[in-house]
């Protein structure tokens, strides 16, 4: 197994954001998480990543406890995450922001590199102009990121992940204001990267996009992972259904 959560735990005051959540994804996986809009999908994220402290819990990545790793530490070992508000540098270019995505396997400063007239590697540029058309993006390589439409931000934040060469890449939210063509595009592109060893896990309120993509899904309410199975099981989920409110989840 890949990646290893195990009864994590995190509490603000108190509130239980995430409780006794087991989460487990595998090479070459796709594992869908959904919920209920403050059902603790992004703070067992950020848990996973570094972003906060476990309570209680332990998380492993390849059998190597991880759980508390900085998030540059996890960077390194190979998680890749987008986050649920676009976080780029939006004074940069977004072959910019690509080339910072480098900045684990880079031997000096990413801000040396950068600026003043700094010169990156060859390898690390073209790296970075071959996921900008990847992802649809070549022809802005040199518009500045905050330039660019949401859509575009989404999926410049995913090739920014994507240049540290991830095993693990943690999507939060990705079709966030994607069009259904991009959105469809964005299917794509997680089904290539499975194809070429990559795991991913896909928080997301596109349901119809998690169900179509995702081998597995955990479902989370209230802080609790209420179900998880393949996609035909969670949608049959009684639970599942009256966490949505009625909400339609196929």
């Amino acid at each position: 197994m890949l990646l290893e959560a195990l009864g994590l735990a995190k509490r603000f005051g108190g509130v239980h954001a995430v409780a006794d959540v087991d989460l487990a994804v595998g090479d070459r996986q796709v594992i869908g998480l959904i919920g209920p809009n403050g059902a603790g999908k992004t703070t067992l994220v950020n848990l996973i990543s570094g972003h906060l402290r476990a309570d209680a819990g332990a998380i492993r990545l390849a059998g190597e406890d991880i759980t508390r790793l900085a998030p540059h530490a996890l960077t390194a070992r190979g998680i890749a995450r987008t986050f649920q508000g676009v976080r780029l540098f939006k004074g940069l270019s977004a072959f910019d922001n690509v080339l910072i995505g480098t900045h684990s396997r880079m031997r000096s400063d990413v801000v040396r590199r950068l600026w003043p007239r700094g010169v990156p590697d060859r390898a690390d540029r073209e790296q970075a102009l071959s996921l900008l058309a990847r992802i649809g993006l070549a022809r802005r390589a040199n518009a500045l990121a905050g330039e660019l439409a949401y859509g575009d931000q989404r999926r410049l934040e995913i090739a920014r992940a994507l240049a540290s060469k991830p095993r693990l890449l943690i999507l939060d939210e990705p079709a966030a204001g994607m069009n259904p063509t991009e959105t469809a595009a964005l299917r794509e592109l997680m089904r290539a990267l499975v194809s070429e060893g990559v795991a991913i896990l896909l928080i997301e309120h596109d349901v119809r996009l998690v169900m179509g993509t995702c081998e597995r899904v955990a479902v989370l309410n209230f802080g609790r992972k209420i179900a998880e199975g393949t996609p035909a099981e969670v949608q049959a989920d009684p639970a599942v259904r009256e966490a949505y409110l009625g909400a339609e989840v196929a």
